[in-house]
């Protein structure tokens, strides 16, 4: 796998869709920490992912704790408006975690406070944030040009 892709309980299905998709063509693995906003198996969902979920590397997590027990040795990055740095000025390693919190809320303090924090730039604004998966979009796609699109044409 180039990246690990992770959601702190997602709750918009077409994101979650979206991201799955972009996580196959990067060859990427999509980790889902419950609770989730739907059904994996909504029709949102599928439709967001296209026919795209049969090559999907999944993993789902009953609770940020089983992730953390499972996972938490590694680097985890965490995508957040909070953030130091920017999205450029990490240095993305292949394997690394990068974590992205809820649509509405994103994630609460004491995960903050664990992970190393970066955004990405926007204008100040009365909205609060990118969408979740144009946001992912991005975030991989740097990690990636960083590792030097491994596998990829």
């Amino acid at each position: 796998m180039n990246l690990n892709i992770v959601l702190y309980e997602p709750e918009i299905p077409q994101n979650t869709g979206n991201i799955a998709r972009t996580c196959v063509l990067t060859n990427s693995k999509l980790h889902l920490i419950k609770p989730l906003g739907f059904e994996i198996n909504e029709k949102q969902v599928r439709r967001a992912g296209l026919d795209y979920w049969k090559d999907l590397e999944l993993e789902i997590h009953e609770s940020y704790e089983d992730f953390i027990d499972k996972y938490g040795h590694n680097k985890i990055y965490l995508s957040t408006t909070h953030g130091d740095a920017h999205f450029d000025e990490v240095s993305f390693k292949e394997g690394d975690f990068i974590m992205f919190g809820r649509e509405s809320s994103g994630v609460p303090p004491e995960v903050h406070t664990r992970h190393s924090g970066f955004r990405i730039p926007m204008v100040k604004s009365s909205t609060r944030s990118l969408n979740l998966s144009n946001t992912v979009a991005i975030v991989a796609y740097e990690a990636l040009r960083q590792i030097g699109f491994p596998n990829m044409k």
